[in-house]
């Protein structure tokens, strides 16, 4: 594995932090560029009142100097704007009561109190992650297992985008489906009307990958497998269900005589159609990667499902904390980087990790011997 990242930080804690390792020498990031992917996962109808407070920008710490990687470790941050608004309930410190009169200290026991959850959200990680590890307040499970976690995911994501685009690989994503709504006129106005009745809908988001070279991933172990890892890296996603390639679970439905891909020869090889999604043995073909994630609704709704109280085990209504009732533009957006990820981990597990000079010629070296072939 080339690239490896670790992310940390809660939703509503001081910032998120990413330390992405396996970043090759030699490659200009663009600022900008990464910016805009961050604003564009906060974009979409149907987003909450959180998008308003949040303008995420990448701030980085190390690993980049004067604009260029180094191929040390990148550590990357987004500051969490909302967090002055939970200084006491997300305190990293134990809060020193005793310095403070009767009445603040009342006043800080409140505002954490208030923040305290113990009512299960169906769908969501609060009841399976209280049964782990023992939690009877489900706020410990909530601020992690947040989306907006991944706004770290897109940060790297945008980064590997900017050295894939030095070899022309381009990203792009489509809504084919919001609910069970196809007509993408209709879209904002779908979204609008379930979340006026305080419901949330999912969807379902096509990745395009074009300019891949054949020849990434491998056939011969499993875990080198690229569909297997890109299906992984998109399974990680809150609220994904199902990831398919190609054609998907349509291909199940076809005879092999009409569905698999005919090669073809005019000088270098191709197909026709592209029902295997541009990867066949685990390996890049050199057709576009075609990439479809189904995303479940929001499991946190106005409308509130029937639950149970953690410490009573009485019945109760599902807990509302403040969020999207559809965010399915956002997860093709980190989707999209997610792929983004994997890719340039495959590609530099191909071309080499250390430095771009040598990446560019291993690259150029390697097109010319397969347009040969």
């Amino acid at each position: 594995m080339a690239i490896r990242f670790l992310t940390s930080g809660e939703s509503h804690g001081q910032c998120l932090n990413a330390i992405v390792e396996g970043i090759p020498y030699g490659y200009e990031l663009d600022f900008d560029f990464i910016n805009q992917e961050l604003a564009k996962r906060q974009e979409g109808v149907g987003r909450g009142g959180r998008m308003k407070i949040e303008k995420d920008r990448i701030k980085i710490k190390s690993g980049v100097r004067h604009a260029i990687t180094t191929a040390s470790p990148i550590c990357i941050e987004i500051e969490n704007k909302d967090w002055k608004n939970w200084i006491y309930p997300m305190s990293v410190e134990k809060i020193n009561l005793e310095s403070l009169d009767k009445e603040e200290q009342l006043e800080i026991l409140s505002r954490i109190d208030e923040k305290k959850i113990t009512k299960f959200r169906p769908a969501h990680a609060d009841l399976a992650a209280a049964l782990k590890y023992n939690f009877k307040d489900i706020r410990l499970s909530l601020e992690r297992s947040s989306a907006r976690e991944t706004a770290t995911r897109v940060a790297i994501g945008a980064i590997c985008q900017n050295i894939l685009k030095n070899y022309n690989v381009d990203f792009s994503f489509e809504i084919l489906s919001i609910g069970d709504c196809h007509n993408k006129n209709e879209f904002d106005n779908y979204i609008k009307s379930y979340q006026k009745e305080g419901d949330s809908l999912g969807g379902i988001v096509k990745i395009t990958v074009k300019n891949v070279p054949a020849g990434l991933g491998s056939f011969i172990h499993y875990d080198k497998k690229l569909d297997g890892k890109l299906m992984g890296a998109l399974g990680s996603i809150p609220a994904i269900k199902s990831v398919e390639i190609g054609l998907g679970k349509e291909y199940s439905l076809l005879s092999g005589y009409n569905s698999h891909d005919e090669i073809f020869y005019n000088g270098k090889y191709y197909h026709k159609t592209n029902s295997s999604g541009g990867i066949e043995g685990g390996m890049t073909n050199g057709e576009d990667i075609i990439l479809t994630v189904s995303m479940k609704p929001i499991p946190t709704m106005k409308k509130a499902l029937n639950s149970v109280e953690i410490v009573t085990h009485k019945p109760v209504q599902a807990h509302f904390e403040r969020a999207d009732n559809c965010a399915v533009y956002a997860m093709g957006v980190v989707a999209l980087n997610m792929s983004a990820i994997v890719i340039l981990d495959a590609f530099l597990d191909k071309f080499g990790s250390d430095t771009k000079i040598d990446i560019d010629s291993n690259y150029k070296q390697y097109l010319k011997r397969i347009n040969e072939l």
